[in-house]
C-alpha cells in the first residue's frame, strides 16, 4: 500500500437514494434553497462517521437522478478505516437518514446506500477491511473540490458561526438553515471574498480577472512567467512543478506569449471565480514586475503611449 513517507490518499463515491417516493435528493440539491440543508447534512453525517471535521472531504456531489453522489477523498488511512466501520455497521446511513430529517424538516428519510471505488462495489467486500483501504487507495481524486463545495463550506461555516454566537442553539436545529439572514446564491455572492486590495498605497476593487487582463499579462510578463506561476501556486494545486514543465514543453513553438496565456488560464479554470485580480497583482509585485501590475491596473496608460 503506501510507502511510509508518501501521504495516504484515496477516493470513493457514495450513492444515497431515497426509497421514500415524495423525496427525491437530486431535486432537493438541486434547488437553491434546499441545497444548505442537504449539503449540512452530508457535511454532519461525514463528520460523524469518522470523528472529525476534517476526516474526509467532499470534492463533488453530482446529481444523477435517482442518486445523489458524493465524491469523497480520504488523506488519511485511519480516518478512512473508520468511515467504512461506520459505513459497514450501518451508522452512517442512520447519521445521514437523521441529519436529513432535522435539515429538511420531514418526518423521516429513508435512505439506500452504496459505495464504489473505480470499477469495485465496495458493499460487496466490506467485511476485508485491507481489501476496501486499497481499492480506496488505488483511486487517486481526479479533482480539486468543486467551486460549489467550496462555497457551501463558507455558507455553512458562516451560518454556523451566526447560530452559535447570536442564538446559542444546539447544532441540531436547522431553523437558520430554513430561513438564513443572506441565502446562499449560486453565483458565489456567499463567498467572503477579499473586496478592495492595496497596491502602491492606492486601494483597488478586486474583481475576476477579465479576458483583457488575461491578454496583457500575456503580453508583459515575458520570460518571467514561470516565476509567476510558482507563486500562483502556493495557493493553487493546479500549478504543480510538473505542470509548469508540460506547459513550457508544449507551447514551446508558439513562444512566451502563450506559455504566460496557457499558464493563467489553467489558473483560471482551476480557481474560477476565486481567479482574482488581486491574486495576479501580488504574484506579479512578488517577482518584481511592477510594471506589468501597474499595466493591468491601468495605471500607466499614458506612459505607454510615450
Amino acid at each position: 500500500m503506501a510507502g511510509s513517507s508518501a501521504p495516504w490518499i484515496g477516493s470513493a463515491y457514495l450513492f444515497l437514494q431515497s426509497t421514500c417516493k415524495t423525496i427525491a435528493l437530486p431535486a432537493l440539491y438541486e434547488s437553491s434553497q434546499k441545497k444548505p440543508c442537504v449539503f449540512k447534512a452530508l457535511k454532519l453525517a461525514l463528520a460523524d462517521s469518522t470523528g472529525s471535521v476534517n476526516g474526509v472531504d467532499m470534492l463533488k456531489v453530482h446529481c444523477s437522478h435517482p442518486h445523489l453522489i458524493v465524491q469523497l477523498k480520504f488523506c488519511k488511512r485511519e480516518n478512512c478505516r473508520q468511515f467504512l466501520r461506520s459505513y459497514r455497521e450501518g451508522a452512517l446511513q442512520k447519521s445521514l437518514q437523521s441529519h436529513l430529517q432535522l435539515s429538511l424538516a420531514t418526518t423521516t428519510v429513508p435512505l439506500e446506500v452504496e459505495l464504489k471505488a473505480g470499477s469495485e462495489h465496495l458493499d460487496k467486500m466490506l467485511k476485508d477491511e485491507d481489501r476496501c483501504l486499497e481499492c480506496i487507495y488505488r483511486e487517486k481524486p481526479d479533482r480539486l473540490p468543486d467551486e460549489e463545495i467550496t462555497e457551501l463550506e463558507e455558507c455553512l461555516k458562516s451560518l454556523m458561526l451566526h447560530q452559535s454566537t447570536n442564538n446559542n442553539v444546539a447544532g441540531k436545529d436547522c431553523s437558520p438553515l430554513k430561513s438564513p439572514p443572506q441565502p446562499y446564491r449560486p453565483q458565489g455572492s456567499s463567498l467572503p471574498a477579499q473586496l478592495t486590495f492595496i497596491f502602491q498605497g492606492q486601494q483597488f476593487d478586486n474583481r475576476t480577472i477579465t479576458p483583457d487582463d488575461h491578454q496583457k499579462f500575456a503580453k508583459s510578463v515575458s520570460k518571467k512567467w514561470k516565476q509567476v506561476a510558482r507563486s500562483l501556486q502556493k495557493s493553487c494545486r493546479a500549478l504543480r512543478d510538473p505542470v509548469i514543465d508540460n506547459l513550457a514543453l508544449e507551447y514551446d513553438r508558439e513562444g512566451l506569449y502563450e506559455q504566460a496565456y496557457q499558464m493563467l488560464l489553467r489558473f483560471i479554470q482551476s480557481e474560477g471565480k476565486k481567479a482574482t485580480i488581486a491574486r495576479l497583482i501580488a504574484a506579479l509585485e512578488e517577482n518584481g514586475l511592477v510594471s506589468s501590475a501597474e499595466e493591468l491596473l491601468g495605471l500607466h496608460a499614458c506612459e505607454d503611449c510615450s
